[in-house]
């Protein structure tokens, strides 16, 4: 995919559990990992449309491909991506982490690491 067509990705976040397992505090905006099959290359542009938890409307997130997690890859991990979050929607970053405040579980398994 060329970096001048911006991807457009959807991905469902009904439960604390599925949004931890997703989300990449490490990032310096804030991510999250899309289970997908499609080949992309890091750096690549995508549109994500985000359904979060109890929020009513879809949110609408940009960013870029800044992790890569094969198909097959070692410890049965799932295909797909890691998208770090634009500029302008690094404001997801804490409303992600108020879904998560009080989670017990730095221990849980995520996506990435």
């Amino acid at each position: 995919m060329s970096n001048d067509q911006q991807e457009v990705l959807s991905l469902t976040l009904a439960d604390q559990a599925a949004l931890h397992r997703a989300y990449m505090p490490f990032l310096a905006r804030g991510g999250l990992f899309v289970t997908t099959q499609k080949p992309y290359r890091l750096g690549d542009e995508v549109l994500l449309m985000l359904s979060l938890m109890d929020e009513r409307e879809e949110l609408s997130i940009s960013g870029r491909v800044v992790w890569l997690t094969p198909l097959g890859a070692q410890g049965n991990r799932e295909g797909g991506i890691g998208i770090e979050f634009s500029d302008q929607n690094a404001g997801t970053n804490e409303k992600i982490e108020n879904y998560l405040a009080g989670l017990p579980g730095s221990d849980r398994v995520t996506h990435t690491l």
